[in-house]
């Protein structure tokens, strides 16, 4: 049994007491039964458990229930009719059943507060005669109908006339009325002039003070008897609030009501007291009553009172515009009059009609904020002040029906519309208004992009949707806005346009370079991985987050072209919506190879294209003028070939399955044939469709593919190329046309020359390929001796074209035409050179002929010396504006950005001089390649002013921003300036009066290798081996160069900073001159070379690709598209990159837990040759590292002290670390260091500077050039942290960072100055130095640092707050009190910093008064005769 508490005994033995009670498991002696009081929630709590209310009114509160109302989802049932009907159980409790069906209790009963009654009069009962009060009969009060009365019912309509009567038995009469009014202005009259403020009187009349009932407040809302009572309460206190003001306040709180409020609201609460015709009546009267007693006042008075109508006229100007604009409706306003008789129309309710009004006039509002966009059905920007008329079916009853037009709100709601009109007119103003935003309409008109807000919005998939409509103008209108978002037809002229320009069938893939996720993805991963990584990736997205950064991969997730085949197949629309859907389909086939594959792969897609719109026959009637082609389903289509075309550049095998599978080798031959005038087709699309089949050809040509077709077709071609000349003289309106069909054809013949000029190589390795591992490649079905006939008629046609150069109309028509013929001789005399059946001589002799008769007279025409001067305004380099975004550009949408077409003065313009100047020089350096002893022919190329201003300014410009808009304009240009560079690496070598030109053509090389984009990895290497590190591109060397660095050292030429190099830890090592290392690094080029050279091994596998290319070995080719463009081949700090290769190397291998003790032998002699070039490039091509941040470099030199423990102790190592580092410690250097800025490359300077501590700490041996490095980031302009990271976490490193003060090349001015303001790092200067962690003796610079910054702080005077001015005193109090008598002189005797003394800085032989005065009040002594005098 269980004992009960006894006196004395604790909480602990309560407790253990209950835990026996519950272990034991028995029953209490007493139940507590709590009985739910419904009134108060389940668990009926007492009012003794509620706090108290702030009021003293009874409150009902609902436990667990919060004040505010909850969302009735779903709402409470309603009451059932047929109750009695219902079942019910006897074992069934109601309160669960009411519990069950009410759901939310709050819906009823929130909180209760009980009517404030105190001021409510109590009214006694009438005594009368009767034993009880006497009852009334309904019967016996009048009833009065009341249309307006809503429904009540008839009790409540009697008690409401009996209501009445009362109170018109006890109401005033009506003299008396008169009398209170009266005397209202004498009794009220300081108050009674503030009736006249908008709020109170702002409905037109009536004085507020002196009215006997409220205007706005009625009572109808508080359903009690008492309600007229409640709102007579409160106008009387009102009137008395009122009374209790001055004017001034009255007009104070109105202005600040008139602020606050919504001025429509002040408009509805003016016009609602302006209802009454008779109360405007006696505001007449009031008005002109008032008028007279203000102008009986004193003029004092008259003053003031006309400066607050003013006032007044001021705030309420714009409520009186909103109101003017509200005009009352009558029966004229409306165009259909109500009559009576009409069904419901007895009590006409005129604010439902006001729709049926006119509109008002749209005005623009006067606002900050934007106003909304509205668009025409043209899909035109309506101006926000046009005014309209309705019948243009602009105007509609939603937001701002005044304002014409359709918002792109609207426009969405639309397209979703159950109407199949609407959703087709949406979707068309929609494709409109995307086709003007991104042809600029808008860029100067609306804020921000339209296409990006539409795409954020969801318009790709709203397209998406809607062309799965089954309705067909549904349909036709969703593939219009789509062409209309992806398409820009500009962007596909330009690409036709330099389809036969050097390399020009090549094009970067039209996809995104925003991909975020690429730079998620590990640096391990090779190419391959990477995209097998990202392919798995992409299919486990949802479609919206894979569209959000590539729009064309987001259709393909959807599964785009299985619709458009159904679309094309089945539903067979009209020609407009065909074409639309070729070129959707042309644009996703640039996207990329494997957007390519997906397409091919597309069940009858490719079958049904070839089938409907490439057939073999077809109606004739087509080609009569006027005919109205229905349909273009059965007649060939240029689109359609131009799609196959474009798919074909996919690859190689797409190339393969288009020619044999789907049977486009024997289109091939049926357009090109048939001559365009003798297809039954328009002229212009006969021409067209003829340019592409020709462009298809060449495609398959350049894998070496469909070669076979060049002998059948022999005589076509033949003819084709005698007719060139005609084109000098036709003057029909397709000459352009026609140019553009010669230059695919002479495109084609060029392919085919180069594949046949492999033929015999292939052959001769298939027959001595014995060895059963390699599968030999077959020669193509083409030789030499079937193409060696083309050059006559092709260089026949060229020398009649370029008697015309000086005729700037035609030479600018044929300028295509003349490119690729002239690319067209570079190829043949390249591969004639190299054919085994050729005699040398016979080849040398005719290159001879070639320069006297045509080249050499060329280069001396006028017309070409323009062609230089137009180098420069037509440059992308030079003009970066020509290639920059379209206003609308989104990057999830690659767009070359020629919407609206480019100035003629541009790289790809029409007067531009690239393309035929690209090929001149292509044929020129492949004549000297063949035959040297023509080069110097050919050196007055060099020599044109217009080329050198060219790439002088060329060179300088910063480095150009890579889109997909600027990069396929700047491949171009780099093709030009290669082969100005390779032109001049042939002369070098043999004309002596090169060397005038070599400065200038290696600061060109340096910066081309840094722009070089993908795809030209063979340009970079050829820069690289034969120019850049080339001796004669660097005539400094040989020419005085390293004696001018020696000389500019002793004079100190354009810099204060000393010169002086840190020493080194390890042995002596005698001093070496900065032009004995320069003259060393130059005789070290080759080794140099070799070893960049072998850090971009890396780039093998692209670099082969691009050789097939540029070389023209067809048969490697595996696409004509280029590589993804993220950036250029070579990064901008690429001279520091086998430094940062190592770096790297040894990161990694720390990083996985090894130790990496297998570094390359040749690490000195690598680290070293890294070093020599970036010193002679800093020294002789400075400007070239320009781009590069002097943060970055310097980044870059501290891998030499964390590669390798006691790497920069190795002497050359340490000379050339030394030389770099006084360059980068002149005054400009320092200047432009700025270490808080994010750096290329570097994730973090402060975890670099960390790791570079910690290496300073175990391996340094204290050496002098590795502890400025670590000095260097100090400087007080830098980051905190940085000081806090040496004086906080590693002390240690200031016993060994003994850089004496001679040898530090930084002034002492950039650590001290400004004073420092970190509280937490003056405490650890001062820590330091008390406790002796910090010496003169063991670290010089950051002793004279810290007791310049300790001695500023401790003697500051300014005021700062309670916590640094208690820090300062005590650390003052401290000073004077240390023990080390030297310290104590230093800290409070410093005086300024001097670099000639042996300490760093000078001291005051006496203190200062000021300082002394301070100092004896801060240690409340006298210190006078204490203080010691220092002697001089």
């Amino acid at each position: 049994m269980l004992s009960r508490p006894k006196p004395g005994e604790s909480e602990a033995d309560l407790l253990r007491f209950q835990n026996q009670f519950l272990a034991a498991r028995a029953s209490p002696a007493v139940k507590i039964v709590k009985k739910a009081d419904k009134r108060k929630g389940k668990e009926g709590s007492t009012d003794a458990e509620r706090p108290p209310l702030q009021d003293s009114k009874d409150v009902v509160m609902l436990d667990d229930f919060p004040d505010t109302l909850p969302a009735l989802t779903p709402a409470p049932p309603k009451k059932s009719k047929i109750k009695s009907a219902s079942v019910h159980f006897e074992d069934e409790d109601a309160e669960e059943r009411l519990e069950s069906h009410d759901r939310h209790i709050t819906a009823v009963f929130s909180k209760i507060i009980e009517r404030d009654t105190s001021a409510v009069a109590v009214t006694m009962p009438v005594p009368t005669g009767d034993p009880f009060p006497r009852t009334f009969h309904r019967s016996e009060i009048k009833s009065e109908v009341q249309l307006g009365s809503g429904k009540k019912s008839i009790f409540a309509q009697k008690m409401a006339a009996k209501r009445a009567a009362e109170k018109a038995a006890t109401a005033p009469s009506a003299a008396e009325c008169v009398q209170v009014r009266s005397a209202a202005p004498d009794a009220l009259d300081p108050v009674g002039s503030a009736g006249e403020a908008p709020l109170p009187s702002s409905r037109g009349g009536g004085d507020f003070l002196t009215s006997q009932h409220p205007c706005l407040i009625t009572g109808e809302g508080l359903g009690s008897l008492k309600s007229e009572q409640e709102v007579q309460a409160i106008h009387r206190e009102n009137l008395e609030k009122l009374q209790s003001m001055s004017e001034e306040e009255i007009l104070q709180e109105q202005a600040r009501l008139l602020a606050q409020l919504d001025p429509s609201l002040v408009a509805f609460l003016k016009s609602h007291r302006g209802n009454n015709e008779g109360q405007k009546k006696e505001l007449k009267m009031e008005l002109n009553r008032r008028e007279e007693f203000v102008e009986s006042l004193p003029v004092a008075q008259h003053g003031v009172r006309s400066s607050l109508s003013m006032q007044e006229s001021g705030l309420e100007e714009h409520v009186r515009k909103e109101e003017n604009m509200k005009v009352e409706i009558t029966d004229d306003d409306l165009p259909v009059k109500p009559r009576k008789e009409w069904v419901h129309m007895d009590n006409v309710e005129f604010e439902k009609l006001e729709w049926m009004k006119d509109l008002p006039s749209p005005r623009q509002k006067k606002t900050k904020k934007g106003m909304q966009a509205r668009f025409s059905l043209k899909g035109e920007l309506i101006p926000a002040d046009a005014d309209l008329p309705t019948h243009l079916g602009l105007h509609h009853h939603g937001e701002e029906a005044e304002r014409a037009g359709y918002s792109l709100q609207e426009l969405f709601h639309l397209s979703r519309s159950q109407v199949t009109q609407q959703r087709t007119l949406a979707l068309q103003v929609l494709g409109r208004i995307v086709q003007r935003a991104r042809a600029g309409e808008f860029a100067s008109s609306l804020k921000g992009s339209v296409v990006r807000l539409l795409l954020d919005a969801g318009f790709l998939f709203l397209l998406r949707f809607s062309l799965d409509d089954a309705v067909e103008n549904v349909m036709a209108a969703s593939v219009g806005a789509l062409r209309a978002l992806l398409v820009s037809l500009d962007d596909e002229k330009y690409l036709d346009w330099t389809f036969s320009w050097y390399q020009g069938m090549a094009a970067f893939p039209f996809v995104p370079n925003n991909e975020e996720e690429e730079e998620e993805e590990e640096e391990e991963l090779n190419g391959t991985e990477k995209s097998q990584d990202r392919k798995l990736k992409d299919e486990n997205k949802p479609d919206p987050d894979v569209a959000r950064y590539d729009v064309v991969k987001g259709l393909l997730k959807t599964k785009i072209q299985h619709r458009l085949r159904y679309i094309l197949e089945v539903v067979r629309p009209v020609p407009t919506v065909v074409l639309d859907v070729l070129h959707i389909l042309t644009h996703i086939a640039r996207h990329s190879s494997e957007a390519c594959s997906q397409l091919l792969d597309c069940p009858r897609l490719i079958e049904t294209i070839v089938r409907e719109f490439l057939p073999t026959q077809w109606d004739p009637k087509v080609a009569e003028p006027g005919f109205l082609l229905t349909s273009l389903h059965g007649v060939a289509c240029a689109s359609a070939m131009k799609f196959i075309r474009v798919l074909a550049s996919g690859g190689r095998n797409a190339t393969a399955r288009l020619l044999n599978k789907f049977e486009m080798k024997s289109r091939l031959s049926r357009f090109v044939a048939e001559a365009p005038l003798d297809m039954p087709l328009p002229r212009e699309e006969a021409v067209r469709l003829s340019t592409e089949a020709f462009r298809l050809w060449a495609v398959a040509a350049g894998y070496g593919q469909a070669c076979d077709l060049y002998s059948d077709l022999y005589p076509v071609l033949v003819r084709i190329l005698q007719s060139l000349p005609k084109l000098l003289s036709e003057k029909s309106p397709v000459v352009e046309l026609s140019v553009q069909r010669a230059a695919a054809v002479v495109t084609l013949l060029t392919h085919v020359t180069q594949t046949a000029g492999y033929t015999a190589e292939l052959q001769a390795e298939l027959s001595s390929n014995n060895s059963e591992d390699s599968e030999p490649i077959p020669p193509p079905p083409v030789a030499w001796s079937q193409v060696s006939g083309l050059q006559p008629f092709v260089e026949t046609s060229l020398k009649k074209i370029l008697l015309q150069i000086s005729q700037t109309e035609i030479w600018q028509a044929l300028q295509p035409l003349t490119t690729t013929c002239v690319i067209f001789l570079g190829v043949y005399y390249s591969a004639y050179s190299q054919q085994p059946s050729v005699n040398p001589v016979d080849c040398l002799e005719e290159l001879e002929g070639l320069t006297s008769e045509m080249l050499q007279p060329l280069l001396s025409q006028p017309a070409i010396d323009n062609m230089w001067d137009l180098l420069r305004p037509c440059s992308a380099l030079c003009n970066p504006l020509s290639c920059s975004p379209a206003p609308e550009s989104v990057g999830s949408i690659a767009s070359l950005s020629c919407t609206g077409g480019k100035p003629p003065l541009s790289l790809i313009g029409s007067k531009s001089p690239f393309p035929f100047l690209t090929a001149l020089l292509f044929l020129v350096n492949n004549i000297t390649h063949i035959h040297k002893g023509l080069t110097s022919k050919y050196s007055s190329v060099l020599g044109f002013r217009g080329l050198k201003d060219y790439l002088y300014q060329s060179w300088q410009t910063g480095p150009p921003s890579v889109t997909p808009s600027s990069a396929w304009i700047l491949r171009h240009e780099y093709h030009l300036q290669y082969f100005v560079l390779a032109l001049a690496r042939r002369m070098a070598g043999t004309c002596p009066d090169y060397t005038q030109h070599a400065s200038l053509h290696h600061c060109v090389a340096m910066a081309l290798l840094s722009r070089l984009l993908p795809g030209s990895e063979h340009l970079a290497h050829e820069v690289l081996l034969d120019l850049a590190f080339n001796p004669e591109f660097l005539p400094e060397g040989k020419a005085g160069g390293p004696e001018a660095a020696d000389f500019s050292d002793i004079l100190h030429l354009g810099t204060s900073a000393k010169l002086a190099q840190p020493g080194s830890a390890a042995a002596f090592l005698p001093k070496v001159t900065r032009g004995a290392l320069l003259r060393e690094s130059y005789q070290n080029l080759p080794s140099i070379r070799s070893c960049y050279l072998s850090h971009f091994v890396h780039l093998q596998p692209t670099l082969m690709r691009s050789q097939a290319s540029y070389q023209g070995r067809n048969y490697l080719i595996q696409s004509v598209l280029l590589p993804e463009v993220k950036g250029p081949i070579l990064p901008s700090d690429w001279p520091f990159f086998p430094l940062i290769s190592l770096y790297n190397k040894v990161t990694n291998a720390e990083t996985r837990g090894a130790i990496l003790n297998s570094l390359p032998l040749d690490l000195i002699n690598t680290v070293t040759w890294n070093l020599q070039w970036v010193l002679l490039l800093e020294t002789w091509r400075s400007k070239i590292l320009q781009s590069i941040p002097t943060a970055a470099k310097l980044a870059r030199l501290m891998c030499v002290f964390l590669t390798g423990s006691d790497l920069f102790l190795e002497a050359p190592i340490h000379r050339y670390t030394a030389a770099l580092l006084s360059v980068y410690c002149q005054p400009k250097a320092l200047d432009s260091l700025n270490l808080d800025a994010p750096l290329p490359g570097l994730a973090s300077f402060h975890d670099l500077y960390i790791n570079l501590l910690e290496q300073f700490e175990g391996v340094s041996f204290g050496d002098p050039l590795f502890g400025v490095f670590v000095l260097l980031p100090l400087q007080k302009r830098f980051s905190v942290h940085l000081r806090l990271s040496v004086f906080g976490e590693h002390t240690n490193i200031l016993r060994a960072l003994g850089v004496p003060l001679q040898q530090f090349p930084v002034p002492l001015e950039r650590y001290t100055s400004p004073p420092e303001d970190n509280l937490n790092l003056l405490r650890l200067y001062f820590r330091t130095l008390v406790t002796g962690a910090l010496r003169h003796t063991w670290c010089p610079v950051l002793y004279v640092v810290a007791v310049a910054h300790v001695n500023s702080f401790i003697f500051s005077q300014e005021s700062t707050t309670q916590e640094t001015d208690a820090a300062r005193k005590s650390m003052l109090r401290k000073t004077w009190l240390l023990v080390d008598e030297n310290l104590k002189k230093h800290l409070l005797y410093y005086r300024l910093l001097n670099a000639e003394s042996p300490l760093g800085f000078d001291l005051y032989e006496q203190l200062p008064p000021m300082r002394l005065k301070y100092l004896q009040i801060v240690t409340q002594k006298e210190i006078t005769e204490k203080a010691p005098a220092i002697d001089s």
